[in-house]
């Protein structure tokens, strides 16, 4: 009774903060001469919690409530983003606004111009950004900006809210490691991929034989760096031909697909499904997790002066951000896996994200929404 007791509260801790990724919004901007062009998506769940959209407060939005809030949107965004050229302010105007989907919900898609001071296009462009700093500490504002063929991209939060950013066409080493940074953050965001990461490498350290090897971290370690290998193999390919647009897969199939191998990978900690070759299915299912990561990057964009280099960047920043999962969890595992604790966190740590991950499963399949964010 006790074991069932916490399970559901474990569940109910987990299933609210990982009911979807973190907030993020996604600013584009189009420099043509003295003119900048903007296009803003910011989710609709972001913008109800902040001002307030549901005027019925039925929890549905309809298309009539937001239209209803564009002025207020509009203002609320606006107020929250500066942009400046090396000759002064550009003040920023609404254009239109639309609603557009991404694999985590309902966007807003504010469109706005600015006309830039000066005689001749700006050398760059120093842009300040506090969306939702006063409300959620965890937002990320992923900047692209587009100028005479080149790609600028740069992440704000609330630690770095102003950032002068150079139109020049950046350096390839500089576009690589912006991108690497890009990877690493959205693998840390991505709760589906860290879930479905823990739960193969939860059983690890209690391999058969692992107590009778003299270097038994050594052989734990051995098989981690097989199942993350054969995931990040798998990822990569995908993640490529993605982007390069090679093959594509509608986000909703790929968003349900991973919330199942998640349930997979989770069960075979209780009831083993793989028998020894979790590497295999980590493979298997990296190549579906890739059309996930690839969901991100189309959001990023793909610079064409850089593109291999970018997309490069980006898996090598996949990758760094899981090996420094593994490289959190493992030692820790390793000293707690003969205790009882640790076969209580196997057992109750797996239940619960398969219930999390048969939450999002639902969710995704059915379009619908079980779980409150």
């Amino acid at each position: 009774m006790k074991r069932c007791l916490f399970i559901l509260l474990l569940c109910a801790w987990l299933a609210p903060a990982q009911a979807h990724k973190p907030s993020d919004s996604y600013l584009s901007l189009a420099v043509h001469g003295q003119q900048v062009e903007g296009q803003w998506d910011i989710a609709l769940r972001d913008l109800d919690f902040a001002i307030g959209l549901d005027g019925n407060g039925d929890g549905e939005l309809t298309w009539d409530e937001i239209r209803a809030r564009h002025d207020a949107i509009a203002a609320y965004a606006l107020q929250r983003l500066q942009v400046a050229s090396d000759q002064g302010a550009c003040p920023l105007k609404a254009v239109e606004q639309l609603i557009d989907s991404h694999t985590d919900g309902a966007y807003n898609v504010l469109r706005f111009r600015a006309d830039c001071p000066g005689g001749a296009a700006p050398a760059s462009l120093t842009i300040g950004y506090t969306l939702f700093a006063d409300l959620d500490p965890q937002h990320k504002g992923l900047l692209k900006i587009n100028s005479d063929g080149a790609t600028q991209t740069a992440i704000f939060d609330p630690d770095s809210p102003r950032q002068t950013i150079s139109l020049a066409a950046p350096e390839r080493l500089a576009q690589f490691g912006a991108y690497v940074k890009h990877g690493i953050w959205h693998i840390w965001i991505g709760y589906d991929h860290i879930l479905f990461l823990l739960s193969l490498l939860l059983p690890a350290v209690l391999l058969p034989g692992l107590r009778e090897q003299q270097h038994g971290l050594k052989a734990a370690f051995i098989d981690v760096l097989k199942v993350v290998t054969a995931f990040t193999l798998a990822h990569s390919l995908t993640l490529s031909l993605a982007s390069l647009s090679v093959v594509s897969l509608p986000s909703r199939w790929v968003e349900s697909a991973i919330a199942a191998s998640v349930i997979l990978a989770a069960l075979n900690n209780l009831l083993p499904l793989f028998r020894g070759k979790r590497p295999v299915a980590a493979f298997a299912f990296g190549l579906i997790h890739g059309f996930g990561f690839a969901s991100v990057l189309r959001d990023l964009g793909l610079p064409q002066g850089s593109l291999l280099a970018s997309l490069l960047g980006f898996n090598v920043g996949v990758e760094l951000g899981q090996l420094a999962i593994v490289a959190a969890f493992l030692p820790v595992a390793w000293l707690l896996r003969k205790t009882w604790l640790y076969r209580q966190v196997l057992t109750i740590g797996s239940l619960a994200i398969a219930v999390v991950a048969c939450v999002w499963l639902v969710e995704r399949v059915a379009d619908i929404k079980l779980i409150s964010a």
